[in-house]
């Protein structure tokens, strides 16, 4: 894994591309840090995340205050037709508003989350923002505080997206379908953890591969290799 944010025309190699040809899997070496954590491990397919506290993502919108300083580890791709799955474990979160999950993180104006947020020992927040030219939304429900591991599926058709969740890995349900305005050609998108409050946890990432994407056309829309 590398720090930074792009790499050359000439240098670049597609790690979804390259997953899609072995099976789904990832090669780590192919991500970047937009930012790095306070401490982070990598080995055999899985990621260990240790926050810092007060990191968040979040921009304008009701709370009057804006962050942008959550670690954020990504693979870019050009390809518009696929899905990323990833499990996590958040077992070590116990402070307000702790969370992990996916992320596709364009710049600081521009970027979509998925994730549980611990809120307290009754129940937390599963949810996703969408952020768009500078404002976030929320949409979240409460699930009981004793989950403490979650799937979730990333799908790419092109500048729209969809992110579901699942308890097991092969049971999967929406949480969001979006349009992303600046998604229109190459992208970012990985996952992250942060703690907004006074805090720090361990967040572990595993089981991550990239499929042919799961979000299928409607019945009686065009096929995705003649869409416009």
């Amino acid at each position: 894994m590398s720090c930074g944010n792009s790499v050359s025309n000439s240098t670049f190699v597609d790690p979804v591309t390259e997953a899609l040809a072995a099976d789904g899997t990832i090669d780590l070496d192919l991500l970047q840090w937009t930012r790095e954590p306070a401490a982070f491990k990598a080995e055999d397919g899985v990621v260990s995340i240790t926050t810092a506290p007060h990191t968040d993502l979040w921009q304008r919108t009701y709370y009057h205050f804006r962050n942008d300083n959550a670690p954020v580890l990504q693979m870019q791709t050009r390809e518009k037709f696929f899905s990323f799955v990833v499990k996590t474990d958040f077992t070590q979160s116990h402070q307000r508003f702790d969370q992990c999950g996916i992320v596709m993180y364009l710049d600081s104006d521009n970027w979509l989350k998925g994730s549980v947020e611990f809120e307290n020992e009754e129940f937390q927040h599963l949810g996703s923002v969408a952020t768009n030219n500078g404002y976030s939304d929320w949409a979240t429900t409460a699930i009981p505080a004793d989950v403490k591991t979650m799937w979730y599926r990333f799908s790419r058709r092109e500048d729209d997206f969809c992110i579901e969740c699942s308890s097991n890995g092969v049971d999967f349900s929406q949480m969001r379908v979006c349009h992303m305005y600046a998604a229109t050609d190459t992208i970012r998108f990985g996952i992250y953890a942060c703690s907004p409050e006074e805090s720090s946890f361990t967040a572990v990432f595993s089981d991550m591969k990239i499929t042919e994407c799961a979000w299928k056309a409607h019945d009686g829309q065009q096929p995705d290799e003649v869409q416009d």
